[in-house]
């Protein structure tokens, strides 16, 4: 058995493997870039080793540096963890010539699965549907296009070396096609190293199945059963769940099948994930389900699989690392219940899901359900704080029940308790999506999210309740007075549960969030809904439904000045600008995009507020930019 194992990751999945290879009596190493010199997965681990600055091209992704973290603690393995390097085969092949034990699929097995134009090759002979599509050399734009109509419109462009939900655009119209085309292929260069693509038939009902799989290096493979990820917004994953929503059992065994097949084709070693794309327009039907593409490494949302079969995945990639077979054979595996998780993204949904960072001055998750405690994966901790640097998911919030419509209550019940604050999260809108009438009846398909997002959307301002609520308490203690709460303590020991009733004389107050003033007569006498509210140092931390809030009281009016309506372009969050589209002086109509920002690794679109010419520009191609950033400025027209 491996003794010392070495976690070339960060965040949530560091923290998750620490936990079942303390278990298991392994020691632990981390490591950890500038930024993360304080995070929680460097303070559980053992050990811990600095890799470089704070970008993840300087650190984390330096395999060179890994590796030698590695042999400078006498780590004996090397776990990759999901993201990062752990789909890299050159990598991997590394760890092994330097003598160390790699947690993974092997070499060979990830080249064969890496580039989605031979895997899927690789699976026709194997007999397992694939989508139909163009998987070619010529990469010209004109045969791509040429491609694209002739398989018909909607079609899907997909980075041959994606992963992620990255390097991927949805084309509607033979018009739009190169412009997306060259948009998918800077943003594959630019995550990949790779910019070539493949185009498949895109499905107008589609949802996302996978299956879990797991080999060793005794010939032996089994699958976990089904996840249904089909809940994505922008091709990322937002809530999992096992089993999937309307699977009998005849199109279970023949997916599941389909799925070792897949594993065997490639001698898979190691936990993996074999990707399905099912057209859902007829219900769930062998016959409709094709093989998407494998992912060669644990994947985010296996604790719905852990879940429902009572497996320790991690537990078993240490194992099978060190030689041992599978604990368990096929039939010693069963579903038992139901599993959802909800990802926690550090993101401001109201300001359009734009990534929010800083430090997590308030954070609270209440993991208690009516069916016991929950199972919540995070690498942060309240006074943490959240980097630009990396993904921004806060954590993973998991339940597990006897029926789905109890999973999802309870998780619905967690989300809607999650504070956070000044960092902005989506814990609203996760709690909204799990009341949806739709996804409670098993009704999903990835697009449910976009057609749905007006209502799904929680309003980015309190409520009249909660003003109300905030107004009483302000005009009996004061504003930001934290003597209700200990020092330090955050809004816990103040946090109170405020219900409107009970007479008062009516009072006129003015609260502010800091964009906008409420004025408000408190009524003498009013019953409404409970509203959370904590007294912290900075003012009234109110909690609607997940949404956070922090109210004080006014002291001027709010500026309405400045922003896009003076023609001011504002960088929206940190980042880096990867593309100017117009030059100073150029004339723009209203919505053209002026620039891309990169940041979290996503792609944003900066567009002109209204018709005008461009007075000024000082974004660079290359720039890092700090939020707030003037890049450029719109003068506008005569006319406007």
């Amino acid at each position: 058995m491996i003794t010392s194992l070495l976690i070339a990751n960060r965040g949530e999945i560091a923290c998750r493997i620490i936990r079942t290879a303390r278990a298991m009596g392994i020691r632990t190493i981390a490591v950890y870039s500038d930024a993360d010199a304080q995070a929680l997965h460097v303070r559980e681990a053992d050990e811990a080793v600095h890799v470089g600055p704070s970008p993840a091209r300087e650190s984390y992704l330096v395999g060179e540096k890994i590796i030698a973290a590695a042999k400078q603690t006498g780590a004996q393995a090397i776990h990759p963890g999901y993201g990062f390097l752990s789909e890299n085969a050159d990598f991997a092949q590394a760890v092994i010539d330097a003598g160390l034990v790699w947690v993974g699929a092997t070499p060979h097995s990830i080249r064969a699965m890496g580039l989605k134009d031979a895997a899927k090759a690789l699976m026709q002979a194997a007999g397992v549907p694939v989508t139909p599509g163009y998987l070619g050399e010529d990469q010209s734009p004109e045969r791509l296009k040429a491609e694209a109509d002739t398989i018909g419109y909607p079609v899907l462009i997909k980075a041959v070396a994606g992963g992620g939900g990255k390097g991927m655009r949805r084309v509607d119209a033979a018009a739009d096609f190169l412009d997306a085309l060259a948009s998918c292929k800077r943003e594959a260069a630019s995550s990949f190293g790779d910019d070539r693509v493949l185009i498949e038939k895109y499905i107008l009902s589609p949802r996302h199945i996978e299956v879990q799989v797991f080999g060793d290096t005794h010939g032996n493979i089994v699958h976990l059963f089904e996840r249904d990820c089909s809940l994505q917004r922008r091709h990322q994953k937002v809530i999992e769940e096992a089993p999937a929503p309307g699977m009998d059992e005849a199109t279970r065994e023949a997916l599941c099948a389909a799925a070792v097949r897949a594993a065997q084709a490639v001698d898979y070693v190691g936990a993996g994930t074999i990707e399905f794309i099912a057209d859902a327009s007829q219900g769930l039907s062998a016959d409709r389900i094709w093989f998407m593409e494998m992912n060669t490494r644990l994947q985010v949302e296996h604790p719905v699989t852990e879940e429902i079969t009572g497996v320790d995945l991690v537990e078993w990639q240490l194992r099978v690392a060190s030689g041992e077979p599978l604990p368990k054979r096929q039939d010693a595996l069963a579903i038992q219940g139901h599993a959802i998780e909800a990802r926690l993204y550090a993101e401001d949904v109201a300001a359009g899901f734009l990534p929010s960072t800083g430090p997590l001055t308030h954070f609270h998750i209440d993991g208690w359900t009516q069916t016991g405690h929950a199972r919540i994966e995070t690498g942060v901790r309240q006074g943490d704080a959240i980097s630009p640097f990396y993904d921004p998911m806060i954590a993973k919030l998991v339940t597990h029940a006897a029926s789905r419509e109890i999973a999802m209550q309870s998780l619905g019940g967690i989300c809607e308790d999650v504070i956070c604050w000044p960092v902005r999260c989506n814990a609203g809108f996760l709690g909204r999506l799990l009341r949806d009438p739709d996804f409670a009846a098993g009704q999903v398909d990835t697009g449910l999210i976009e057609r749905k997002l007006p209502e799904l959307t929680p309003a980015g301002e309190p409520s009249a309740h909660a003003l109300e609520a905030v107004a009483r308490i302000a005009t009996n203690h004061g504003p930001g007075r934290s003597d209700h709460g200990a020092a330090g303590s955050g809004p816990w020991a103040g946090l109170r549960g405020f219900r409107l009733n009970g007479p008062a004389a009516p009072v006129t107050i003015r609260l502010t969030d800091g964009k906008r003033d409420y004025a408000l007569t408190v009524p003498e006498d009013e019953s409404g809904a409970f509203v959370p509210i904590g007294v912290v140092s900075e003012g009234y931390l109110v909690n609607e439904d997940g949404s956070s809030f922090m109210l004080t009281e006014a002291r001027y009016a709010a500026d309405a000045t400045g922003g896009a309506s003076d023609g001011a372009i504002l960088a929206p969050m940190p980042g880096r600008i990867i593309a100017v589209d117009v030059t100073e002086g150029q004339s723009v109509t209203r919505g053209q995009k002026l620039l891309t920002l990169e940041a979290m690794k996503m792609e944003h679109s900066l567009t002109a507020p209204f018709d005008g010419t461009v007075a000024a520009l000082t974004a660079t191609v290359g720039g890092q930019v700090q939020v707030d950033a003037l890049l450029a400025r719109i003068e506008p027209a005569a006319s406007a």
